[in-house]
């Protein structure tokens, strides 16, 4: 069996083989030279860099202005149409006229009129002795508030409105001790008011 060796390193035969390089000069102060040469140089391109410049800059202040032609001033005369002659005005405002208030006539419920209207009164009639159901709405579907009896006078206060389920025509009534609500037309008679 063959054992393994490890093979030499080729580095140290370079540097055993290879001439020694000078050692550095070495300076006490430790700092670097200071490269005159490069300094110079740059110090001499700003100066004459410097020069140029001012030498373009008197070159254009002393060029002499250009001769402009003398130009004769032009008068311009504007004219305005004549203002109109101001009209003489009041210092107060003229008055508006105040609305007046004209009353609405209220209707004469002394005399009955040809059918059922609102603003006079109607009698509960037609009902057999029974009397109409005074509801909460136009409907009888609402909630009844109270039986109105046969002859009773009543103050037709709204209405009509049409019920399309029972194609019937409602009027808002108010009773003598002011309770309100709706009953059917079929029941009421135009009569004059007390």
């Amino acid at each position: 069996m063959a054992r393994y060796q490890i093979p030499p390193d080729p580095r140290e035969n370079k540097r055993k083989d290879s001439p020694e390089k000078r050692p550095r000069r070495l300076r006490q102060d430790g700092q670097e030279p200071i490269p005159w040469r490069w300094l110079g140089l740059g110090v001499l391109v700003t100066i004459v860099s410097i020069a140029i410049a001012l030498a373009l800059v008197n070159s254009l202040l002393d060029r002499p202005p250009l001769e402009a032609a003398p130009v004769e001033p032009s008068l311009i005369i504007l004219t305005a149409p004549p203002s109109p002659i101001p009209s003489p005005t009041s210092p107060l405002p003229t008055p508006s006229p105040i609305p007046t208030f004209t009353p609405i006539p209220t209707p004469d419920t002394a005399v009955a009129p040809p059918e059922v209207t609102v603003g006079y009164y109607a009698n509960v009639a037609n009902t057999d002795g029974f009397g109409i159901n005074l509801r909460g709405g136009p409907s009888t579907s609402n909630a009844q508030i109270q039986v109105v009896d046969e002859g009773t006078l009543v103050l037709v206060i709204g209405g009509p409105e049409l019920d399309e389920a029972n194609d019937r025509l409602w009027w808002q009534l108010q009773l003598d001790d002011g309770t309100e609500g709706w009953a059917v037309g079929e029941f009421l008679v135009p009569a004059a008011g007390p």
